[in-house]
This record gives structure tokens, C-alpha cells and sequence, in this order.
């Protein structure tokens, strides 16, 4: 099927679309930057903002004005279970980091991804506030600002750029106390992208991630010659009834394999 969409020449048209989109998007977010907005808390802890959904807006009308047929799977929407099934989804998180957005710091992100049968197939993630943008199309790597980016290569755990929950990071090593932990990025899925660049050599999520924090870093990972599953080894699926996950793993290939099985010695408790 992947490569009927190709040979038609929707994947490139859609990669456009999710370009130019993302990078508006992207715009938006920054014009209301470090503002006066008004924000409230969603579930037990989640904050959003009036950013939020005026970046989600913009998104929904681009994206699916131009894609009726697709699924749309947002964090700032109301989820339709008609997304199911649909074999073409956009999985979307306006801004990725908003605690961070609302705090003036510049750690957040617009994440879009297009999923083919639980597969990122697009990727686009964009952080302005640095002016980096993260692209990927499945099959054909994975670039930041236009340039190829490569994960650390290297498959040893003696390393010390690794991101994430800091219990995860020490059960790495016999002497926890010899683990340096990089200082949080509020935004996962940059946390992520920042593995795919090499400047991470691994980085952890801990549980409860969700789909939209995790599909477009995902195919971005992979593109750039990383990978990134659960911590089993699993591959992580998309656009599936339950989108929240369990502890997830990225690095490059190599390195990546060895940390899974590392885990797989040791289980968490």
C-alpha cells in the first residue's frame, strides 16, 4: 500500500502540506510566545493554554481541509474513534512542552506526524523558539533545517548523554553515581529529536506518554539511522483504541539493541 501511495504521488503532496502547515503553525505558536495568555489545567496535571487550541485550530483547518478521508488524533481535540478506521491519520500535538511555553522557556515543539497503519509514514517537528525544524519521510532519512542528522553511533553503555527519568538512567550503570543526566527538556518529543541529531546518545520516557507526544520523533529516530521502542523491544503502534504507553527507549541501533537488552537482564521492579 506504501508504495501505491507513493507511486501516486500523495505521500510527496502530503509532505508539502505537512510542511507548510507545521512551519504556520510553528509562527503562531511563537506570536504568542512569552504573552499574557489565558491557561487551565486538563485531567490531574495537564496545563493548557489559549495557544494550544489556537495552534490546533490552524492545524485541524489545513491538515483536514486538504485531507477529508484522513483520521485526525489530537491532543487539544475531541477524540473520534472514526480515526480507527481510517488507514491515514494525523497525530498532532500543538505544542509539545506547554509547561515550558508558559514558563518562557524555550523547550516545546510543534509535533505532527502522518500515520499509515499504525506506522509513521510523515514527521515533522518544530521547535521556533530555536528555529529547528525536524523533518522525516519514511524510507528516505531524516533531516534538521534541511541537513541530514545521524543518532551517536556506537553500541557500548558506558555514555553519558542520556535524557529521561533519572531511576531509569542509573539502573544503565553498576555506579549510578557516575551517570551525568542532561538537564530536562520539557518537550519529548524534542527530547527525542535530540537523539536522532547525536546529540543524545539515548533518552528514556518514562509511562504514560501518548501517541501525539511520541509518532512524528518516532519516524524521525528511525530515519536517522536510530530506534525507538518500548523498552521490550517492541514496536510502538498508532492510532490504536488505547494511545497512552508504557516506558520507551531511543538511541541509535546499535546502542539501542544493547539497552534492551540490558533491561531484559535486569526487568524493572
Amino acid at each position: 500500500m506504501h508504495g501505491g501511495i507513493l507511486a501516486r504521488g500523495v505521500l510527496a503532496r502530503d509532505a508539502a502540506l505537512l510542511t507548510d502547515s507545521v512551519r504556520e503553525a510553528g509562527a503562531l505558536a511563537l506570536s504568542l510566545f512569552r504573552t499574557e495568555l489565558k491557561n487551565w489545567t486538563k485531567g490531574a496535571s495537564s496545563p493548557v493554554s489559549e495557544a494550544d487550541i489556537a495552534v490546533n485550530d490552524l492545524l485541524e483547518n489545513r491538515l483536514r481541509s486538504a485531507t477529508p478521508d484522513y483520521g485526525w488524533l489530537s491532543e487539544e481535540s475531541v477524540d473520534d474513534e472514526a480515526r480507527l478506521q481510517k488507514r491515514l491519520t494525523w497525530i498532532v500535538d500543538p505544542i509539545d512542552g506547554t509547561r515550558g511555553y508558559l514558563a518562557g522557556r524555550e523547550d516545546w515543539c510543534v509535533s505532527v506526524a502522518l500515520v499509515e497503519d499504525a506506522t509513521p509514514v510523515l514527521a515533522a517537528v518544530f521547535a521556533p523558539a530555536s528555529d529547528e525544524f525536524f523533518f522525516a519521510m519514511r524510507g528516505r532519512g531524516a533531516v534538521r533545517n534541511d541537513e541530514t542528522v545521524r543518532a551517536a553511533p556506537g553500541g557500548e553503555l558506558d555514555f553519558t548523554r542520556v535524557a529521561g527519568p533519572k531511576p531509569l538512567v542509573e539502573r544503565l550503570s553498576r555506579s549510578p553515581q557516575d551517570i551525568v543526566l542532561h538537564p530536562r527538556i520539557g518537550s519529548l518529543a524534542l527530547r527525542l529529536c535530540r537523539v536522532a541529531q547525536g546529540s543524545l546518545e539515548a533518552a528514556f520516557a518514562g509511562g504514560q506518554s501518548r501517541d501525539w507526544d511520541l509518532a512524528a520523533a518516532n519516524l524521525i529516530v528511525q530515519e536517522a539511522n536510530g530506534n525507538m521502542t518500548a523498552l521490550s523491544g517492541d514496536t510502538i503502534l498508532y492510532n490504536r483504541r488505547e494511545v497512552t504507553h508504557g516506558v520507551l527507549v531511543a538511541a541509535g541501533r546499535d546502542r539501542h539493541a544493547r539497552i534492551v537488552e540490558h533491561f531484559r537482564n535486569r526487568p524493572l521492579p
